[in-house]
């Protein structure tokens, strides 16, 4: 009889093997709540390294963190048309407390525009006050119809930055320099190149007057926005009445901007770089970045060492001398849970002063000499970082095709991302397309740079693809 593989294969069932994934990896698990989700601490401490990471980015941009209430008041969503509706289906709102019934139902945070909007009112007095740059880490709610970890959940954690400013011009050079920040941190940690563009009407975030997002490609040739960048004008400012007075003393409304990145970018790596055995961690993010496996009791003392040394060359290690347990079963353990290098130590190499090493990224195995291991494992760790750096910005090349009008989407029916010029599609095409499942994930400059806030739409080029 044939082994049964750990997990679904790709090929086979993509749904099935991010399932398995998340759950042989020891990532996640489905909450007792339908939609909810239980992060477990594999998957946390991914989590925490990209938020340590987004957060001293964020900070470095001037932003300071706050933090603001979970429930708000319903008559603050009132406030403003677009919003309320964009919201609507998927707001909860609680409706008893203390075991009455309120006098007025409160809505949990699906995002915070209209408290911090609440707040900047009462904040901001002067064209001294600005700019205000808040940023906020917390959990939101929306509750979701068809959940899938780490995708969509009603409850999931991310931050969201929030910030108010004199001038039109200074709200958008804020909008999209956020927007780079987060192409940044996907880029240079997280070993992914999205897609960076602004949003059509139609998808553009409820409320805002502008949306930028970042659209990765995942190897299933579905694309998944990671992350999105708004300016919202003075839309905001006026239903909550953000007003200072400028320097010629004239009352004036702010122009506010809005940008979050969530744990949907845990699903983004899973799905961007994972394989067959599981998940393949870029080395920056890794909470574990190399393991050590003794193979039997006799190695363990050598073992230590080993791991004492990685730690020494500033390599996040681990150590593992469970020999009780399998070698192989270990092995396969590590690998699912995407450890870039796995050093094996056995009793053969010990007796020839050296150690096996694997790479994750590839599977190469090779032998390498004990002596200066330590800053070996460092320059490997670099290579694993851009060669999955490469690779996905390679697929996500070889899967962009050129097309004219809906017909290129609709008669190929392909997966990846198909570029069509906006003129030759516009918002009637876009609406067929979508009959079909595929959006318009965004709009980019000819030169594929990103466009101006007044770049006119109809010389820009529409990414199209199917969507999670």
């Amino acid at each position: 009889m044939s082994k049964q593989p750990v997990l679904t294969p790709q090929s086979e069932d993509f749904p099935r093997w991010y399932q398995d994934v998340i759950a042989k990896a020891e990532l996640a698990e489905n909450g007792p709540v339908r939609g909810t989700m239980t992060i477990r601490p594999w998957g946390y401490a991914i989590w925490e390294r990209i938020q340590a990471d987004l957060d001293s980015r964020i900070k470095e941009t001037g932003h300071e963190n706050a933090y603001f209430p979970l429930f708000i008041p319903m008559p603050f969503f009132e406030r403003e048309a677009d919003h309320v509706e964009g919201f609507s289906p998927e707001l909860a709102v609680v409706t008893h407390g203390g075991g009455a019934e309120l006098g007025e139902p409160v809505a949990v945070r699906p995002t915070s525009e209209t408290v911090i909007g609440d707040c900047m009112s009462r904040w901001i007095q002067s064209h001294r006050d600005l700019p205000l740059l808040l940023n906020q880490w917390a959990n939101v709610v929306r509750w979701e119809l068809r959940p899938r970890l780490f995708l969509r959940t009603s409850e999931f954690l991310w931050q969201e930055g929030h910030t108010a400013h004199a001038s039109r011009e200074e709200a958008v050079e804020e909008t999209l320099r956020m927007h780079r920040v987060y192409y940044d941190l996907m880029h240079d940690t997280l070993a992914m190149n999205p897609v960076l563009g602004r949003k059509t009407a139609a998808e553009r975030f409820a409320g805002a007057e502008l949306t930028y997002t970042l659209e990765g490609l995942m190897r299933d040739g579905k694309a998944l926005q990671m992350g999105t960048s708004h300016y919202l004008g003075q839309n905001f400012a006026r239903a909550f009445d953000i007003t200072f007075s400028d320097t010629d003393g004239q009352l004036a409304h702010c122009h506010t901007t809005s940008w979050g990145v969530s744990t949907r970018v845990v699903g983004s790596l899973i799905m961007t770089h994972g394989d067959d055995r599981g998940l393949r961690l870029p080395p920056r993010v890794a909470p574990v970045q190399a393991v050590v496996i003794a193979i039997r009791d006799e190695v363990a003392a050598d073992a230590r060492e080993l791991h004492a040394e990685l730690e020494a060359a500033g390599v996040r290690s681990r150590l593992d001398d469970d020999t009780h347990t399998g070698f192989g079963r270990r092995a396969t353990d590590w690998e699912i849970k995407g450890v870039p290098v796995r050093l094996e130590l056995g009793p053969r190499d010990v007796e020839q002063a050296a150690v096996t090493v694997v790479r994750r990224d590839t599977g190469e195995k090779a032998s390498h000499p004990r002596s200066g291991i330590g800053a070996a494992v460092v320059r490997l760790l670099d290579d694993v970082q851009a060669s999955l750096l490469a690779e996905t910005t390679a697929r996500r090349d070889a899967e962009t095709r050129d097309g004219d009008g809906p017909d290129a989407v609709l008669d190929g029916g392909a997966d990846g991302f198909t570029r069509i010029a906006w003129s030759s599609l516009g918002e009637a095409g876009e609406a067929t397309i979508a009959e079909a499942g595929y959006t318009v994930r965004c709009l980019v400059s000819p030169d594929g740079g990103v466009p101006g806030a007044d770049t006119p739409d109809d010389g820009l080029v529409a990414y199209v693809a199917r969507a999670y």
